[in-house]
Formats: structure tokens, sequence, C-alpha cells
């Protein structure tokens, strides 16, 4: 089946939807009215469940229909601004024989991508956009940047954008229709059903127009760069995920932002262990749908390798050279990146700050408050001391110690509190300035010494939990360390109420 019938059957499946709404609807209409002229109390479950669902139908589809575009992403830059930029999408529209986009943005997403705002159901466009990640810039070869650029005008040239915003809405509608039925078994049945097979459908078709795409790709570009972008975007893409879920997740850990986002992730990128994670997880195979917008990468490139290959000259150059400043550049998407609220109250500041605090906060913060309160209750100290959790072990009443953690809200377990002293013993090395949680590129960060010797204290916090004897050495220890032992760990305005017993 051709593209061009898939896109049809899909806009015809689109329609259908909408008929089949007005069927459920005008089916519990007319039972309801049967209901009214011939009461059958049988019938009352049936008509009530359909009403329902007609109900959660309409209001499902008015719901979506009233749902605005957010703003749209990233920073947009004017010709004047990136003129060369602007030069090579207008070149490049040329080539592929369609118009080029009336705006480019600059966007924190290692993709590249159109849109096109359409009326009358795809028949006439109104304004076409086109998004640029700047990790591609900063990533990827000339000749590579222009095999993608290709790619996304091809989309264009193919009409493939015409398509892309009504057929979205409709998988919008779909997938907000289905969650609405959730207490209408055979109704929700019978959606999901029609659901499943516009998804099949639509994503075929967006499968097909990514392959017509890839040829246009390789028509500018040839296939070599072609090949090579889609590899570099699939690793890069895989390296950006993990800076957002290992490191960008910390942002906000002591009202901190980071003062430089790219230049984190190049710091990632350039890691050799970090370099041999990506190659590991992007060896892995594809695990393919048949409701995935895009081919699998084998897919692609296996279809570009038999494509004929364009005369041209190859241009190693860096895609950066695009961009008239390309540390200006990075600023301004890197702003774009937080909300206003966020560039007001969270202050700029290097990694290791915001790595350091963060795992503190994460890890050691509350076990070192938690166990001093807990303390305080089995001895009945007068406040929160922290060897008022070593005198209980001292005195043997690790089992009270370890419920009042429970009652504080951690699982209880056998070894809770070891675990929980562990953590408490890194947060007094921190807080007395003998240990600092070390930035590390390569994997999570790192407790060390000041003379670079990683903390290792798991083993230690177990033996004196088991140990009442071994109190006294913990306390020398700590002494020597200038931990007074009547340091109390938790803030004031922090700390919670305390009944003691």
């Amino acid at each position: 089946m051709t593209t061009a019938l898939r896109a049809v059957l899909a806009f015809a499946l689109l329609a259908g939807f909408y008929v089949l709404v007005a069927l459920v609807v005008c089916a519990a209409i007319l039972l309801d009215v049967l209901m009214v002229v011939d009461f059958h109390a049988n019938a009352v479950k049936a008509a009530t469940s359909l009403t329902l669902a007609a109900v959660a139908l309409v209001y499902a589809l008015i719901m979506v229909s009233r749902r605005r575009g957010g703003e749209e992403p990233g920073v947009p830059v004017t010709r004047e601004q990136e003129p060369v930029l602007w030069q090579t999408v207008e070149d490049l529209a040329r080539r592929v024989r369609t118009a080029p986009p009336d705006e480019i943005r600059l966007v924190a997403e290692v993709n590249a991508a159109v849109a096109e705002d359409t009326r009358f159901l795809g028949l006439k466009a109104t304004r076409r956009r086109m998004f640029i990640g700047l990790p591609l810039l900063q990533t990827l070869t000339m000749d590579e940047m222009r095999a993608v650029l290709g790619h996304e005008l091809g989309h264009y040239s193919g009409a493939h954008t015409r398509l892309g915003a009504p057929v979205y809405r409709g998988r919008v509608a779909l997938v907000a229709t289905v969650q609405s039925l959730g207490g209408h078994a055979f109704v929700r049945l019978l959606f999901t059903w029609y659901a499943k097979l516009y998804l099949r459908v639509s994503q075929a078709v967006s499968r097909r127009q990514e392959l017509e795409a890839d040829a246009l790709a390789v028509a500018i570009g040839g296939r070599q760069a072609t090949a090579q972008a889609l590899r570099k975007i699939n690793d890069t893409a895989i390296a950006w995920a993990l800076y957002v879920q290992n490191y960008l997740a910390l942002a906000g850990a002591d009202g901190c932002r980071p003062a430089t986002v790219f230049n984190g992730f190049h710091a990632l990128l350039n890691d050799p262990a970090r370099q041999a994670e990506i190659a590991r997880l992007a060896g892995e195979p594809d695990e393919s749908s048949p409701y995935d917008s895009h081919p699998a990468l084998a897919d692609r490139l296996a279809a570009i390798e038999v494509l004929p290959e364009p005369a041209q000259v190859p241009d190693p150059r860096p895609a950066q050279t695009l961009l008239r400043d390309p540390a200006q550049a990075a600023q301004a998407v890197e702003r774009s990146m937080w909300t206003p609220e966020a560039l007001t109250k969270l202050r700029p500041a290097p990694w290791e700050h915001i790595v350091a605090t963060a795992m503190y906060t994460a890890r050691n913060a509350e076990p070192l408050r938690d166990l001093a309160l807990a303390g305080q209750r089995v001895v009945g100290a007068s406040r929160p001391y922290l060897d008022a959790a070593f005198e209980a072990i001292a005195r043997g009443r690790q089992a009270e110690l370890a419920a009042r953690l429970a009652e504080l809200g951690w699982s209880a377990s056998d070894d809770l509190l070891a675990g929980v002293l562990g953590r408490a013993l890194e947060g007094v090395l921190i807080e007395h300035g003998q240990a600092r949680w070390t930035l590390s590129w390569s994997g999570p960060a790192r407790l060390l010494f000041d003379d670079g010797e990683e903390v290792a204290l798991a083993e230690y916090a177990a033996q004196v939990a088991a140990n009442p004897p071994a109190v006294p050495g913990l306390r020398n220890w700590l002494g020597d360390l200038g931990v007074r032992h009547d340091y109390v760990p938790v803030p004031e305005e922090d700390r919670r109420a305390s009944p003691v017993g």
C-alpha cells in the first residue's frame, strides 16, 4: 500500500472515530427514550451504563478541543541573527523544491523537526516552523547537518507536515477517549480496538514518510553523511538521556541551577567511561513496534545503503560553523530551558557544588536528622543530640531505635539501623568538612576524604549497630574529627515534634 493510500485510510479512520462516537451517543439517547416510553427494569443498568459512557465520550472530546498548544520551545533566530544558518536552510529548501520555514528555533533537544500550521484538515498551510537541536549543531559535521536539514525539509516537500497536525490531534483525541472510559468496559474495549487500528495505520504512514525523507537527505548529504548523522544522533540521544537523568535532575539543590548546561553535557560526552557505556547501549538491539513513528535505526541504515550516491564535495567542518556565535547561542538556549521562576529563584552554580549539595540532601541529610530524633526519643534526651542515638546503642536498645526510625517513615528491615547509621556518619563527615561528594562524569558521585580516599563506612556502621561495646571507639573517632558530644544535626526550623520516653 502506498503512503498516499495509507494517509487517506488514516483520515478515513479518523473520520470513522467521530462517527463511532456519534453512534454511541445516538444509541444512548435512543435507549433512554425507549426507557421513558416503555420502561423495563432489566434494561436500566444497560441504559445507565451507555448514557454515562456517552457523557464521558462527549466530555473527553470537549476537553481535547479546548486544549491549546503551549509556548513553542527553544529560541527563535532571525535571518539577521543567524544569516549562515538561514541561507543554508533556504538553499536546501530550493534543492528539495519546497518553501523554507517561516521560523527557525534552536532547542535543547537531540533532534530536528518541522511543523506546519494548517487549516481545513491540512489542505491549506499557514506557517512553517523548523526546530534544530543545539546538541546536533555541537556534535555533527556540516555534511551530516545538511543531511539532517534535508531530511526535515523533505517532510515539507512530501507534504508530510500537512497531514501531521490533523493526524496528531486524532491520536490525542483517541487516547483521551479511551482514558475517559475507565468504568465502561465494553465501550472502552470497542474504542481501544479502534484506537489501535488507527495508530497502526497512521504510524505506518509516519514510518514510510521517514524513509522518504531519508532519501532526500542522501540526495543532499550523501549516504555516508546521512548514515553517520543517524548513528551520531542515536548515540547523542543516549548521552543526553543519561545527562538529564543523572545530572540535570539535580537542578534545584540548594536553590541552584547549573551555570553551564551544555559544557557539562560535553564533559560527559568526552568521558571515556561514558563513551564505552553509550557504545554498549547503542549496540543493544532495537525493539520495534507497529506503533513506532520511526523505523528502527538498522532498517533506516539498510535502506540508505542501497540509495544512489550523489556527487558532492565533502565538508567536514563542525556544524557549529552555521552559527555566528556558538557560545552565545548556547547561552540563549540554556536560558530557554528554565522557567522564568527558575531563572529568578535559582542561582547559577558550578556542577561540583550542585552535585555535592544534591547528594548530601538525597543521601545524608534525612538519615542524620532522623537518627538524632530517634535517639532523643529512645533515651529521653532534652534535644536531638546525635550522641543520644549512640547512647541508645550503647545501652543495647537497638531494637527501640530501629522502631523509632520506622515511626519516622523508614522501612523496617534487619539492617535498617546499620544503613541509617552509615549514611548519618557520612553526613557528619560532610558537615564537619572532612569529606565531600565529588562530581564524576564517569558515573555516580563519590564521597571522598580530603586526601582523595573514598569514604566507606557501611561495614563499620554495621559493626557498631550490632555491638554496643564499639560505641566508645566511635565516639573517640568522631571526637578526634572535632565532633562535639552535644552536636545537634537538626536545625530548629526543621525539627519535628519529638516526644520522649
